[in-house]
């Protein structure tokens, strides 16, 4: 007799059943894309709200990810904004190489796509003459 897929996620001998939200995965995909240099920012909605967000310090980890969680799979997309001078279909298989590996990894779970929709590019101000360069934003030194 074959297993179910509710089955498959109770070990024998186990005390119970493992249970991993869309919220967790979205948040370890997220946390994954934001860590590939190039990527400016996650999310679909404005620079300016997000910079705003940014500087209040709210840290949603999960903002710009949706994941699909199923018995044993997963499917993720993905909005970010990409820094200006990365090469863009580089940057997207490079964010959806580091999903792959961080869900698969730390989730355990098979992940059947990333799906990655790059919204916009963030080109830094110019610096103007004669002034000091302003100091790096904790986003630029992680870059």
């Amino acid at each position: 007799m074959q297993a179910t897929p509710a089955e498959a996620l109770i070990a024998p001998g186990s005390l119970g059943r493992t249970i991993i939200s869309e919220t967790a995965v979205a948040k370890v995909a997220g946390i994954a894309a934001r860590s590939v240099p190039g990527v400016y920012s996650l999310g679909s909605g404005s620079r300016a709200l997000g910079a705003i967000r940014d500087a209040v310090g709210s840290s949603d980890h999960a903002a710009g990810v949706r994941a699909e969680v199923g018995e044993t799979q997963v499917a993720v997309d993905i909005n970010l904004v990409a820094v200006y001078g990365q090469p863009l279909h580089d940057l997207a298989n490079k964010v959806r190489a580091a999903v792959y590996k961080a869900v698969e990894d730390l989730v355990g779970l098979e992940v059947i796509e990333v799906n990655i929709e790059i919204n916009d590019v963030y080109v830094a101000p110019p610096v103007k003459p004669g002034a000091s360069r302003p100091l790096a934003t904790e986003r630029e030194l992680l870059q």
